[in-house]
Protein backbone atom coordinates (compact mmCIF):
# COMPACT_ATOMS: atom_id res chain seq x y z
CA UNK A 1 0.00 0.00 0.00
CA UNK A 2 3.14 2.26 0.73
CA UNK A 3 4.43 1.85 -2.84
CA UNK A 4 1.10 3.51 -4.24
CA UNK A 5 0.57 6.30 -1.24
CA UNK A 6 4.00 7.88 -0.48
CA UNK A 7 4.62 8.95 -4.38
CA UNK A 8 1.48 10.79 -4.68
CA UNK A 9 2.27 12.48 -1.42
CA UNK A 10 5.49 13.50 -2.24
CA UNK A 11 3.78 15.13 -5.24
CA UNK A 12 1.42 16.89 -2.77
CA UNK A 13 4.41 17.86 -1.02
CA UNK A 14 6.24 19.11 -4.03
CA UNK A 15 3.13 21.51 -5.34
CA UNK A 16 3.15 22.46 -1.11
CA UNK A 17 6.08 23.80 -1.15
CA UNK A 18 6.32 25.30 -4.82
CA UNK A 19 3.27 27.03 -3.05
CA UNK A 20 5.98 28.90 -1.39
CA UNK A 21 8.07 30.21 -4.42
CA UNK A 22 5.77 33.74 -5.79
CA UNK A 23 4.73 33.82 -9.42
CA UNK A 24 6.28 34.20 -12.29
CA UNK A 25 9.26 32.44 -10.33
CA UNK A 26 6.71 29.22 -9.66
CA UNK A 27 6.44 28.89 -12.89
CA UNK A 28 10.08 29.52 -14.38
CA UNK A 29 11.70 27.04 -12.16
CA UNK A 30 9.26 24.10 -12.75
CA UNK A 31 9.72 24.57 -16.66
CA UNK A 32 13.12 24.25 -15.45
CA UNK A 33 12.74 21.07 -13.02
CA UNK A 34 10.88 19.41 -15.95
CA UNK A 35 13.49 20.35 -18.39
CA UNK A 36 15.69 18.01 -15.33
CA UNK A 37 14.06 15.79 -15.29
CA UNK A 38 14.35 14.64 -18.95
CA UNK A 39 17.71 14.15 -17.98
CA UNK A 40 16.71 11.94 -15.18
CA UNK A 41 17.20 8.56 -16.66
CA UNK A 42 20.81 9.59 -18.89
CA UNK A 43 23.26 8.12 -16.78
CA UNK A 44 22.04 4.34 -16.13
CA UNK A 45 19.57 4.91 -19.02
CA UNK A 46 18.06 1.87 -20.94
CA UNK A 47 17.49 2.83 -24.24
CA UNK A 48 20.42 4.29 -25.52
CA UNK A 49 20.71 7.46 -27.55
CA UNK A 50 16.43 7.41 -27.19
CA UNK A 51 17.83 8.87 -23.43
CA UNK A 52 19.13 11.91 -25.20
CA UNK A 53 15.87 12.78 -27.78
CA UNK A 54 13.36 12.03 -24.66
CA UNK A 55 15.93 15.14 -23.11
CA UNK A 56 16.30 17.18 -26.01
CA UNK A 57 12.11 16.74 -26.20
CA UNK A 58 11.86 17.94 -22.77
CA UNK A 59 14.03 20.75 -23.37
CA UNK A 60 11.91 22.34 -25.85
CA UNK A 61 8.51 21.19 -23.68
CA UNK A 62 10.60 22.94 -20.12
CA UNK A 63 11.27 26.23 -22.89
CA UNK A 64 7.43 26.19 -23.64
CA UNK A 65 6.85 25.89 -20.02
CA UNK A 66 8.50 28.95 -19.79
CA UNK A 67 5.30 30.85 -20.34
CA UNK A 68 2.77 28.45 -19.79
CA UNK A 69 1.95 25.92 -17.22
CA UNK A 70 0.18 23.57 -19.63
CA UNK A 71 3.37 22.83 -21.35
CA UNK A 72 4.87 22.10 -17.98
CA UNK A 73 2.26 19.66 -17.22
CA UNK A 74 2.75 17.69 -20.95
CA UNK A 75 6.27 17.50 -19.79
CA UNK A 76 5.22 15.47 -16.76
CA UNK A 77 2.96 13.43 -18.59
CA UNK A 78 5.84 12.92 -21.18
CA UNK A 79 7.80 12.13 -18.35
CA UNK A 80 5.08 9.65 -16.79
CA UNK A 81 5.70 7.71 -19.67
CA UNK A 82 8.98 7.42 -19.62
CA UNK A 83 8.80 6.12 -16.36
CA UNK A 84 7.09 3.32 -16.90
CA UNK A 85 9.11 2.29 -19.95
CA UNK A 86 11.63 2.15 -17.90
CA UNK A 87 10.04 0.58 -15.26
CA UNK A 88 8.72 -2.07 -17.53
CA UNK A 89 12.15 -2.82 -18.89
CA UNK A 90 13.49 -2.85 -15.61
CA UNK A 91 15.82 -0.27 -15.69
CA UNK A 92 14.93 1.88 -12.87
CA UNK A 93 15.45 5.53 -12.39
CA UNK A 94 17.18 4.55 -8.69
CA UNK A 95 19.30 1.47 -10.08
CA UNK A 96 19.36 0.34 -5.97
CA UNK A 97 15.32 0.61 -5.88
CA UNK A 98 13.33 -1.66 -7.72
CA UNK A 99 10.06 0.79 -7.69
CA UNK A 100 11.91 4.28 -8.13
CA UNK A 101 10.57 4.69 -11.67
CA UNK A 102 6.85 2.77 -10.62
CA UNK A 103 6.86 5.84 -7.73
CA UNK A 104 8.23 8.37 -10.21
CA UNK A 105 5.69 7.65 -12.34
CA UNK A 106 2.48 7.39 -9.44
CA UNK A 107 3.95 11.02 -8.49
CA UNK A 108 4.23 12.83 -11.85
CA UNK A 109 0.97 12.98 -12.93
CA UNK A 110 -0.09 14.74 -9.72
CA UNK A 111 2.27 17.46 -10.57
CA UNK A 112 1.13 17.54 -14.28
CA UNK A 113 -2.86 17.64 -12.45
CA UNK A 114 -1.55 20.68 -10.06
CA UNK A 115 0.30 22.14 -13.88
CA UNK A 116 -3.45 21.98 -15.53
CA UNK A 117 -4.75 23.90 -12.91
CA UNK A 118 -2.56 26.84 -13.37
CA UNK A 119 0.26 26.08 -10.95
CA UNK A 120 -1.62 27.85 -7.84
CA UNK A 121 -0.20 28.09 -4.46
CA UNK A 122 -2.14 26.24 -1.84
CA UNK A 123 -3.39 29.51 -0.37
CA UNK A 124 -4.46 30.33 -4.11
CA UNK A 125 -6.39 26.85 -4.47
CA UNK A 126 -8.28 27.31 -1.23
CA UNK A 127 -10.06 30.73 -2.18
CA UNK A 128 -10.80 29.74 -5.21
CA UNK A 129 -12.27 26.65 -4.23
CA UNK A 130 -14.13 28.15 -1.15
CA UNK A 131 -15.55 31.43 -3.42
CA UNK A 132 -16.92 28.51 -5.50
CA UNK A 133 -18.50 27.13 -2.59
CA UNK A 134 -20.45 30.16 -1.37
CA UNK A 135 -21.42 31.09 -4.81
CA UNK A 136 -19.26 34.55 -4.55
CA UNK A 137 -17.27 33.21 -7.87
CA UNK A 138 -17.92 36.20 -9.55
CA UNK A 139 -19.66 39.24 -8.67
CA UNK A 140 -23.48 40.06 -10.13
CA UNK A 141 -23.20 42.66 -12.91
CA UNK A 142 -24.27 45.97 -12.50
CA UNK A 143 -26.69 47.83 -14.96
CA UNK A 144 -27.36 51.35 -14.90
CA UNK A 145 -30.70 52.29 -16.06
CA UNK A 146 -30.74 56.11 -17.18
CA UNK A 147 -34.09 58.27 -16.73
Amino acid sequence: MLRYVLPVVIGLVYVGLNSLVPEPHRRRLNALIVTGAGAAYISGGGFGLWELAFCAVLVVVGYAGLSSYTFIGVGWLLHTAWDVLHHRRGTPLIPSLHDSSFGCALCDPVIALWCFAGGLSIKDMYDRVSRRATGAARPAPTVSVEA
